[in-house]
């Protein structure tokens, strides 16, 4: 942890902690994963708590020695603690019982810082008095030495050079009491771990342990024991925490006729830095210095002092006593009631005289180099005010301070040095919402033009929808009867190739016919010939007969015009068998004709046939689709 003051997860990006921030920059606003959170950067950050006291997340949080304290304490190392006068106020009626509690656990000296302030107020008087100091800043609060050093290090000449009631507690603890223990200093203040670990306050305290914290350990932890007290009394320093503690502190022993300024408060404060800071550092102020406190309530309400107590005036009741009790009415010191101031001051001196002014005084460091501020130009202004949507002088002086800083200008100049961004604006957010909605109703007219579209082509596409339905059906009715025919013409045409088949072999059997008919007719021919030469040898032995011979020549030309009659037959027979053959071949040729397209027309039917029971299905298929189609149609008109 490299930083004092931290946002945690609570964060909801509000920029409300922006507002209340006088360390510009300190406070950044950053878009991440999609989220605005506010971060806090530990160069920039005074740690002068505004930020704690805006938030109602509780999104930020301190880091301080505490821990690291009681660990130590319980390692068995010698530490001794110097507690802040605000902590007695604070805890009036725990605060022995607590320290008795913290001594039972090892710590070595407690000794009130009430009286490192009552050396502030006598070193104040001094340096102010031996160096003609006039008009200096008092720097008891690290929160306000922070700004200066940061923020306005033309103040730094101004800051009194004296070092706050802790580390004059701490360094007279060393060099004056010969103390060698590691010192924790019990705070109501965050920032002080800043001058802890200041280079210019040489390492005198170790630790930082805050009341809040502290607090928290004592009551889980149950410590507490035998009431113990400081072990160096004191005076009116401890009145310190209260707002003009310095002042009063002052006038007690210089008079009330001295002009001191007293400021406070976390906003007030800078601002009133910022604004006076030219007569400030040109000496020309009429104070004896300024008496500066970061807190409006001074630091028995500081920064790091338990809210609810912060919530209540317990803590003013109880320092109203231990005021009353360090105004004595004891002539001897400092502190005597019925004392002038002169004589006051005189025994104050004397009690001091051991001290050496120098061994309290610090020098301050110019750390402004950490947090600079870039400046833009009109034309980097202009460019940003554009990128804000803020085109109009009017809309560049709106200064609702929504984004977290008092003017537009402010926020376009945190813009420019990366502090914050546009999605802050709530106006250019308002700007932006306006073009989304006017964006928005366009589109929702362009969606109302496109449903009634749909809705028409829907009306169109279910008129087409039904009347492809019908034409479906009737492709299909009539592919189921071109099916039907088809199976039927196939089928005529099996018989017709079954017929065609049969008359071929009919053929070939009737050519095996006329083949043994032409065999007959060549018998026959012989036969007749044979008869015929029969006949011849007949009537040339009936003419030998004579009359006797007569009816046998007859019977021979009987015998010889049969013969002759069977030979013309059995001729005319062979040419009509060829006649007949030559009218089978070419019957067969015709026939052969016949079975190849058959064949062809059988192949090219069973193809129609089939195509046309796919066809069927796929009109089938296409309906159930159209179908589904409407359906879905129906359904989206419906959800629209």
């Amino acid at each position: 942890m490299n930083q004092l003051v931290f946002t945690n997860d609570l964060c909801v990006g509000c920029n409300r902690c922006i507002e209340p921030c006088s360390c510009l920059g300190a406070n950044s606003a950053k878009v991440v994963n999609g989220k605005n959170v506010v971060h806090v950067d530990g160069n920039r950050c005074i740690a002068c708590g505004a930020c704690f006291d805006a938030c109602e997340h509780h999104a930020r949080e301190f880091v301080d020695d505490t821990e690291r304290f009681f660990a130590d304490l319980k390692r068995g190392e010698k530490i001794s603690i110097i507690p802040a006068p605000a902590f007695k106020a604070n805890y009036y009626r725990e605060y022995a019982s607590v320290l008795g509690g913290l001594k039972e656990m090892g710590v070595n000296h407690i000794l009130s810082v009430s009286f490192g302030a009552d050396i502030t107020t006598w070193a104040y008087i001094n340096y102010i008095t031996k160096n003609n100091f006039l008009g200096g800043i008092s720097q008891p609060c690290p929160a306000v030495v922070g700004y200066i050093e940061k923020y306005a290090p033309e103040l730094i000449g101004k800051l009194m050079p004296v070092h706050s009631p802790m580390m004059c507690t701490a360094i007279y603890a060393k060099k004056y009491l010969g103390i060698t223990d590691k010192i924790a200093f019990i705070s109501p203040c965050i920032a002080k771990k800043n001058e802890i670990d200041d280079p210019n306050t040489k390492g005198y305290v170790e630790y930082n342990v805050t009341f809040d914290h502290l607090m928290k350990y004592v009551r889980e932890h149950n410590i507490k024991g035998k009431p113990v007290s400081d072990e160096i009394p004191y005076g009116l320093g401890s009145i310190y925490p209260m707002p003009g503690g310095l002042k009063e502190n002052v006038y007690w022993l210089l008079g009330e006729d001295v002009f001191i300024r007293q400021i406070e408060g976390e906003k007030h404060m800078y601002e009133y830095l910022e604004h006076n800071k030219g007569a400030i550092a040109g000496g020309t102020t009429p104070y004896l210095f300024i008496d500066a406190l970061n807190c409006a309530g001074g630091c028995l309400y500081g920064t790091a002092v338990e809210e609810d107590i912060g919530r209540t005036d317990n803590a003013y009741y109880a320092l109203g006593k231990i005021k009353a009790e360090s105004k004595r009415n004891d002539k001897k010191t400092a502190w005597g009631r019925n004392l002038t101031p002169k004589q006051r001051l005189k025994k104050l001196n004397k009690a001091f005289s051991s001290l050496n002014l120098d061994d309290f005084i610090r020098a301050y460091s110019d750390k402004s180099d950490k947090c600079p501020i870039k400046h833009p130009s009109m034309s980097e202004m202009n460019e940003i005010y554009h990128s804000m949507k803020k085109d109009t002088l009017e809309s560049r002086q709106i200064n609702c301070g929504c984004c977290g800083y008092s003017t537009c200008e402010g926020m376009a100049i945190a813009i420019h040095n990366g502090f914050n961004h546009a999605g802050s604006c709530a106006q250019y957010m308002k700007q932006v919402a306006q073009e989304e909605h006017e964006h928005v109703a366009a589109m929702h007219a362009r969606l109302e033009e496109t449903r009634a579209h749909e809705m028409e082509t829907q009306n169109q596409l279910t008129e087409y929808t039904e009347s492809l339905n019908k034409t479906v059906e009737t492709v299909a009715s009539q592919c189921e009867t071109n099916a039907a025919d088809n199976e039927e013409l196939f089928s005529s045409i099996i018989e017709i190739k079954e017929f065609a088949e049969s008359l071929e072999k009919a053929f070939a059997e009737i050519n095996t016919l006329l083949d043994d008919l032409e065999k007959n007719n060549e018998a026959v021919i012989s036969i007749a010939s044979e008869t015929n030469l029969l006949s011849l040898n007949a009537s040339i032995e009936a003419a030998r007969a004579g009359t006797a011979g007569r009816g046998f020549s007859v019977v021979a030309e009987q015998i010889k015009a049969l013969a002759e009659n069977s030979a013309t037959t059995a001729g005319a027979s062979n040419e009509t068998k060829e006649n007949i053959k030559e009218a089978m071949r070419n019957l067969l040729k015709r026939t052969d004709q016949l079975v190849d397209n058959v064949r062809i027309a059988e192949e090219k039917t069973g193809v129609l046939a089939n195509g046309s029971e796919e066809i069927v299905a796929a009109m089938d298929s296409v309906r159930e689709t159209m179908e589904s189609v409407r359906v879905k149609l129906e359904e989206l008109v419906r959800m629209d």
